[in-house]
Parts: C-alpha cells; structure tokens; sequence
C-alpha cells in the first residue's frame, strides 16, 4: 500500500486512546514490572512515544519541508524515556502522550501536504536519504510496532501458564 496522509492520520490519532483505555487501572504487574532496556515494559513504550511526539515526527517532517542546506536528522535517542520518564504516573505519561500527539496532528494537517511532497528528501543520520512519505508512513508503523510490543511484553507474562496452548499461540514463540 503506498502511504496514504488520511488513512495514516487515521491510525495515529487513534494511538493515545487506545493506550489509555488499555494500560490505566491494570495492576502494575502488567504496566511496569521486569523493566530494563532489552525488554521495555508498557509504560516504557509510552514514555519513548511520547519522546519521539517531541523530538521526532514533526522535527524531522519541518526539516525535509523548510530547512535549506543538507536536512540532515539530528540523532534520536531511543532510549531517553528511562530519563524522561522519570518521577511520572503511566497516567501522567499517557495525557501528555495524548496532548502532543493531538498538537502534533493540528501541525501535521497544517502542511497542506500534496502526494508530490512525499517525494521530498532528508537525510536520516543512520538509514541515509528518506523521502517525507516514508518517514510519515514510518511514523504508522511505528505506532502499531509498539502497540504489538506491549502486547507481546504482557502476553509473555503467561508464557508458561498457558501450558500446552502455547503451541497455538505465535505471540509466545521463541525468539531465534
């Protein structure tokens, strides 16, 4: 599927409400326990969500847009939330995910992007060149990754109580 603005804006702004209804009143069993920075626990994928709602998307859409010279990425630290997150409640990092992800999308739909813009360049400081569709598109998929990482996190929580089930369940599979 090539990378359609309203149907990516459609998933996007669905991102914050979703976690929300998921992740707030559940025991901290399943929100924060066994984190470290192989395994990021639910609350840890939100807090590098909101992360990258601050340092990521849009930064780097308005440099392809409007920055003359190189547009070339600054580095985006991947791990920053174990900082950023620090002395916040899941619900804290959840409405701020939620409030910048709503200011986010106003500036988004504001670029009055054409499909012709997609076609415009930047330089990420790891992959190269990338056009504005790809990094947009990416911000999708990037959303949708973390959602299956935190259902994976909390599926593996009953990996070996599920006994023989575990056979026809794919979220529980071995990593190789």
């Amino acid at each position: 599927m090539d990378f359609d603005l309203n149907l990516g804006i459609s998933v996007l702004q669905k991102t914050p409400g979703l976690l929300r209804s998921w992740l707030i009143g559940l025991p901290d069993e399943w929100v924060y326990e066994d984190r470290n920075e192989d395994d990021w626990s639910p609350y840890d994928v939100v807090g590098h969500l909101v992360h990258g709602e601050r340092t990521d998307w849009i930064e780097r859409a308005e440099i392809i847009l409007f920055e003359e010279g190189s547009k070339t990425f600054k580095p985006f630290n991947r791990f920053a939330q174990f900082e950023g997150s620090k002395g916040m409640s899941l619900q804290e990092l959840l409405a701020e995910f939620e409030a910048l992800r709503k200011q986010n999308l106003v500036v988004l739909r504001g670029f009055n992007l054409s499909p012709s813009d997609y076609e415009l360049q930047g330089i990420h400081p790891e992959l190269g060149m990338i056009t504005l569709g790809q990094l947009l598109a990416t911000w999708v998929a990037h959303d949708l990754n973390h959602i299956g990482q935190i259902a994976e996190f909390m599926a593996r929580k009953y990996k070996d109580a599920v006994g023989p089930w575990r056979a026809y369940l794919d979220i529980l599979e071995d990593e190789e």
